[in-house]
């Protein structure tokens, strides 16, 4: 593919990917996932116009440097466990792109950013389970970005300000994660996590929407700790943020009653 101007600049997006391949599969309740199922069905006509390529930065991939994928035909990586036998026969069969690739490798090296190839990486469930959702004729090219050991808030936002110029190629970088991800206290065993979820999730909406460099201070906000143990599933979101340029942003998704437990969670539009 080559990259050019577009004439309308593609917004950023930080979704939630669920659990494992939870829209794939049977639960209970029937209807667990479906408000997230229906919100990832929608993207396409959220963002509007259909991209010209995808750029993932997916919450399950971390490199010792930031690391983008370059293999042309990437597979699948099965990177969950215990799921019924189908799950594991899901296919997402879009072309990667050296292209956009060797584009974000340039424009993190004008910002002093490094950032590292693997031509050996398969999409992780990051990937593939939410574009399937969204995308399902897999037909735009799609690429995936890793987070970088450490996961330091201010490095990720970095780079999303280093990759904002793809927005103007039509590119749509999209933040794979969860505004939630405490696993054993959305599926009910463990105690105060929906009050912690809901103060969260104001405190991140407000933030959002008033002052994203706010969000490297995420570890000070209410229930910062309950919800993310460890922030690899809330650090897509400061990519997404710094690519957002300034741009308004707009909470695309919301519920506050996820699971057993009433989990709050949402999704966020720059652009």
């Amino acid at each position: 593919m080559t990259l050019t101007r577009s004439p309308t600049r593609t917004p950023t997006v930080y979704i939630p990917h669920g659990g494992g391949p939870c829209f794939f599969m049977d639960w209970n309740p029937a209807d667990m996932w479906d408000k997230m199922g229906a919100y990832l069905k929608h993207l396409p006509s959220d963002v509007a116009e259909k991209p010209k390529a995808l750029l993932i930065i997916s919450a399950h991939w971390e490199e010792a440097d930031f690391t983008v994928m370059t293999k042309p035909a990437p597979g699948m990586l099965f990177d969950y466990y215990g799921f019924p036998p189908h799950t594991y026969e899901l296919s997402y069969p879009a072309r990667g792109s050296e292209a956009l690739a060797a584009r974000v490798q340039a424009l993190a090296a004008q910002a002093g950013i490094t950032v590292a190839a693997d031509a050996a990486r398969d999409f992780d469930h990051g990937v593939f389970i939410p574009m399937l959702m969204a995308w399902p004729d897999a037909d735009i090219p799609t690429i995936q970005l890793s987070l970088k050991a450490g996961l330091n808030p201010q490095e990720h936002m970095a780079l999303g300000k280093a990759l904002a110029p793809l927005r103007d190629e039509g590119v749509l970088i999209i933040g794979s994660g969860m505004s939630f991800h405490s696993i054993p206290r959305l599926m009910g065993r463990g105690s105060g996590s929906g009050p912690a979820s809901h103060a969260f999730d104001n405190w991140l909406s407000a933030t959002v929407s008033s002052d994203i460099d706010g969000l490297n201070n995420w570890a000070s906000a209410p229930g910062a700790h309950d919800c993310h143990p460890r922030e690899e599933h809330l650090l897509p979101l400061m990519v997404v943020a710094g690519a957002g340029d300034g741009d308004p942003s707009r909470r695309t998704y919301h519920e506050d009653s996820l699971g057993p437990t009433g989990i709050a969670i949402s999704a966020f539009q720059f652009g």
